[in-house]
């Protein structure tokens, strides 16, 4: 049986989760709305940049979580 983590710690990596994904979309989402705003391409910029926000938030998600069951601080 897999030892129990605390509660905490829990709470911790969720919080972690949740604000490198939400964190990595909406800076791909503004980016993206920057750039089109400054180069004329309504929607273009922004679709791609949120796709790099999303796989950015994918990845810094899978390193953290990673890094929680390895047990590393």
């Amino acid at each position: 049986m897999r030892p129990t983590k605390k509660p905490l710690q829990a709470m911790a990596i969720y919080s972690a989760i949740l604000s490198q994904l939400v964190g990595s979309v909406l800076i791909g989402v503004f980016t993206g709305m920057w750039l089109d705003e400054k180069v004329g391409t309504a929607p273009f910029f922004m679709i791609i940049c949120l796709f790099i926000g999303i796989t950015a938030g994918v990845w810094a998600m899978l390193q953290t979580v990673r890094k929680f069951e390895s047990g590393d601080k």
